[in-house]
Parts: structure tokens; sequence; C-alpha cells
């Protein structure tokens, strides 16, 4: 071994013992011919002396010595002097005086500073990602990345549960997002696509009897990237048979109890918080709340809606959220351009005073219309009222995020604090504008509730699945459902989607083939890994958590994917490219 020990576990327990250590300059410094060195690895710093009066040839040798080397060091480890002493490492009250020192590999100057406290801008940091992984918050991000796996692993294990990979080549099936497709060499004119999820595959195995099954999924989705998307993502995947919707929420909670328990010493209290997505939408204008904070949204259509305001009167709804501060006129104004760029037509508003409401609107209302207005709201003195009136879809849209904007303005949230939710009895069927037809609201192996199946073919938007959500701080963690076990029932939602018989079959023939040799009750969920070891460290950005992401463009400036391939590649392929570039190398059709 070229080491004995790592840069972070020396102490004054080691103290008079020979060591020898390896890692990277972090920096050097020369004092009075003395030249130190932290040395450092990814378990830690540990500063290393080079006095020409112990050693004089070493000392020649670490002049040299730049940022980044990598360096083997061999000596003993001793006390520092009392006043250099550094409380905040764990090393930090020993130095090792070296006898040995060996260049390993010399290092250009970095582009940019392996150095916590100093953020280099993104596309440097996604150029250079292996130094910028070298910083000790990446690598202690995805430690605890790690330490999630690990205990994700052992709470399946000891669940029952058996780990199985399912193919990355798959049939392309509609499941929501565009798929990422592989050419066949051997089939011309063929194509595998890459899965979105393996969730025909999991209830395949439900059918083949593995009747727990989970794995650290691989996912990969063509969609437009935010902050929480990346073309390529961790899921959580499992499946269990013969359990309904509650084993499945008790389960999940057992399952982020330990992961918060084991990772960062939190523990979490149980059960969770539970809504049906009418609550959510009706409480919160979200099906994604965020608890950590009230403010919640109150409909008073009833009070409002006979006043001579004639905005309110030609809306379907009104609502209001009552902001507990005294907001400026300035302030008041911000907020109107705020909801106006957010989908709003407009926010009223009012303030609540010890004479009652005022505002240039509150003489359009009479004294009983206010009264219940006071009543309805609880309106403090000093308090202010926002209203938007619209279509119920578009009230909840906006009042939904105004409440998340008045959270952070007014300091409501705390940063600190995890608030898990379940939400559950989605609608089973949204309608498509654009297609002019109903589409699965969340996937179409969904299970109606039972009492609603009566309603599949003559009132579909009645329909509610079987469906739940796990919603950690406004974030959603994970979808899942009771999946449907019954081909007859399977052809009858995808009929209600527009899939006939002919087109079921072509796309989904295996998986109907399968029900037909018995298939058991079965549900499960997929849950977002990458999210959760984000929000985990109180981070929103899943990309810090991802060991070599893409970009916003999809693209990794490191290694400069996605790529061409030669010609020759093509051809294999029995591909012809209709992409070329102009004399300015842009790319035209």
């Amino acid at each position: 071994m070229l080491r004995t020990n790592t840069c972070g576990e020396l102490t004054a327990k080691d103290v008079g013992k020979t060591v020898q250590l390896a890692g990277w300059c972090y920096n050097r410094r020369d004092h009075g011919g003395v030249i130190f060195i932290d040395l450092r690895d990814r378990y830690g710093i540990t500063q290393v002396v080079l006095d020409p009066s112990h050693n004089k040839k070493v000392h020649q040798l670490a002049e040299k010595v730049g940022r980044e080397w990598v360096l083997q060091a061999k000596g003993k480890v001793r006390n520092r002097p009392k006043d250099m002493v550094n409380s905040k490492l764990r090393t930090g009250e020993v130095e090792l005086i070296v006898d040995e020192l060996c260049i390993i590999t010399k290092s250009a100057v970095p582009p940019f500073e392996i150095d916590d406290r100093i953020e280099a801008v993104e596309d440097i940091r996604m150029k250079y990602k292996y130094l910028d992984l070298r910083r000790p918050i990446m690598q202690q991000r995805l430690m605890l990345r790690h330490k999630a796996a690990a205990a994700v692993r052992d709470y399946f294990d000891k669940n029952g549960f058996i780990e199985i990979e399912t193919p990355l080549l798959v049939r392309s099936t509609p499941e929501g997002a565009r798929d990422y497709v592989v050419p066949s060499r051997v089939h011309p004119g063929a194509f595998y696509a890459l899965p979105q999820s393996p969730q025909l595959y999991k209830q395949i195995l439900m059918i083949a009897g593995f009747d727990r099954y989970f794995q650290l999924a691989r996912c990969l989705r063509d969609e437009d990237l935010r902050a929480d998307r990346q073309p390529e993502h961790t899921q959580i995947d499992f499946e269990m048979s013969f359990v309904d919707e509650k084993d499945i929420m008790e389960f999940v909670e057992g399952l982020y109890k330990q992961l918060w328990k084991k990772v960062i010493g939190i523990d979490m209290k149980t059960p969770f918080t539970a809504l049906t997505y009418a609550e959510a939408i009706e409480k919160y204008g979200s099906d994604k709340p965020d608890l950590r904070f009230g403010m919640e949204l109150i409909d008073v259509t009833d009070a409002v809606k006979k006043s001579d305001f004639k905005t309110f009167a030609a809306e379907e709804q009104i609502k209001c959220i009552v902001a507990e501060k005294d907001f400026s006129r300035n302030e008041i104004d911000e907020l109107i351009a705020w909801a106006k760029d957010n989908g709003a037509k407009g926010l009223a508003w009012m303030k609540a005073t010890d004479k009652g409401l005022e505002s240039s609107i509150v003489k359009y209302f009479p004294e009983e219309a206010q009264k219940q207005l006071l009543q309805k709201t609880k309106a403090k003195k000093g308090s202010v009222l926002f209203f938007v009136a619209d279509r119920k879809k578009k009230v909840a849209e906006v009042l939904g995020k105004l409440r998340l904007e008045l959270g952070k303005r007014l300091g409501l949230v705390n940063n600190n604090e995890f608030r898990f939710c379940w939400v559950n009895d989605f609608p089973l069927f949204e309608w498509s504008e654009e297609e002019n037809r109903w589409e699965a609201a969340h996937h179409m192996f969904t299970s109606p509730k039972p009492e609603h199946i009566e309603l599949l073919e003559k009132a579909p938007e009645k329909v509610l699945g079987r469906l739940y959500d796990l919603v950690l701080n406004g974030t959603e963690l994970g979808s899942g459902s009771i999946r449907i076990n019954d081909p007859e029932l399977q052809e009858r939602v995808m009929k209600v989607i527009g899939l006939n018989h002919d087109s079921a079959e072509k796309k989904f023939g295996f998986l109907l083939e399968a029900y037909k040799f018995g298939a058991p009750v079965h549900g499960g969920m997929g849950i977002g890994f990458d999210r959760t070891v984000a929000l985990m460290q109180g981070l929103h950005d899943i990309r810090e958590v991802v060991a070599f992401p893409k970009n916003k463009k999809a693209e990794s400036p490191m290694d400069g994917s996605p790529s061409e391939i030669e010609e020759k590649q093509l051809k294999e392929l029995h591909i012809k490219a209709d992409v070329v570039k102009n004399r300015a190398g842009h790319e035209e059709l």
C-alpha cells in the first residue's frame, strides 16, 4: 500500500507513530524557511511539515510543489504547537514531520480554486467536473448519497424484497415523456428505447410471482430540463403483491423514517399527513403542497359575488389568502406585477384595519359583504387580503404560487424542517385540449377506485384512481398506484384514452398476454432518489448530488456529449443523417 493512513484520521493518539500518507496538495505555505503542505484526500486534510533542519533534501523537493500535485509523504506524527492547533479539523492537533517525499504526478494550474468557499461558474464546474468533485462539499454530498443508497437496500432486504435488474434496452411505449431511442444494427429500421421507468417489467415480475421486487433503477427521459430534472435519473423502484394503498404508504413511511435516522440522524414522526387531491388543491392550490407554513387559500366566492365589483361578478371563483404583514403600496404593486407575470388577470387586495377593510375597491362591497369577509378570513389588524378571480383551475394555480412566494418573502419557511405528506385520490384522467381527448393523469396501468369503474365510459372526468404521491416540503418525491390486474379492465381504460384493441395489442401485447395467466393484486412506487438525497441536504438542484450531471441543454461539457458519430457507424446502423452544418457551423435540416 502506498499509504498507511488517510489524510483525515490522525489524532493525538497517533503521536510518535511513523506513517505514510498520499493525497493532493491543497496548499503550500513557506514560513521562514519551513514549508507547510496541507495534504488532502476525500477523508480530510493533514498538515505535513518539511523542515530543512530535519531533512534538507525533502525540503528542497517541496519548494517545487504546486497546488493539486499528487504527493506521498512518510514521517512521524507529532503534536502541533499549542498556538497552531486547528480545532476545525479532526487532524488539527497533529502534523507530520516528513522524512521522505515523493512527487507522484504534477498538476497544471487548476482553472478554479478547489475550495468550498469559492464557487466557480457552472460551465467551468461542468467542464472540469473531476476537479469540482475534489471539493470537500461535493465529496460529502456523494458520500451521503452512498449512505442513503446503502440504507435503502438494507431496509428493502430486511423486509423480504429481492433486487432485480430490468432491461435498459426495451420496447418503445407511450409513457408521457419522449423516449431516448437506440437503433438496432442487426434489425434494420428497428429501434430500442431506453426505459423511462421499469413500469411494465415490475408488473411482469409480480405476475411471475416475485411478490416483493425493488431496484435503484436508472430512468431516462427526453424532456426539458430544470433544477430537479435530468435526462437520466435514479429511482427507488419497487412493487408488492397482495397489498392495498395503506400497506404501501406505511411501508414507505418506514423507509423514510430509517433513511432520515440512519443518514442524517433525525427521528421522523409517522404517520405522515394525508390529503386528497381535492383537499390539496382547495387548501394550497397545488397537488404538492408545502406544509411548513399555513396561509391556506380561502374560498370567498359567496361573500363577494353579489358585490358591485364587476371584476369579481364575472368570474367562476374568487379565493384569497391572508398575509399577516402591513405591506406598503410599493410592495403591493410589486406583488400585483408578480401575479400577472405568473398567469393572473390581476390581483385585488384589501387591508384589515381598526376601522375594517381598506382599499380602493372596498367601496364596491356592502357592509354585510365586508363582515362576511372578515369572519371567513379571520384577518387580523395589519394583515392584507389578496384576491384572485378566474376559472377554478387558474385560481388554484396562481394563488398556490403566490402562497409559496409570500411564504419566502415573509420568512415563514423553515429550511431545517421536513414536512412529508401523502396526496391521494387523484383523477384517473385529464382532458388534453391539444389532443382533444382524455389522457391518463399518471399512467394507464393505474386501477380506478372500485366504486368508479362503472363511470369509465360515461363520465371519465369523475373517475378517481387508486393513486398516491409522496411530497416533501413542496416537492413531489414519487408517485405510485395500485395497478390494474384484469386484462378486460385494462382494455377499457385504454379505450378511454383512445387506444383501441389493435393499438393496445401492438404496444402492450406482452403485458396483456401475461395478464391472462393469473395476475395478483399489486402496486408500488417510483421514488426520486436524486431528489430525496438533495432535499436531505437542503438542496433543490439535483445536479449537486449527481456525480456527472448534464447541463441545462442536456450536454456534458466534460466529455462533449452528445456528439456526432462517424459515417461508418451510421451506415452500420442503417441511418442517414438529415442534419448538416452550414458554413457558419450551425445545424440545418
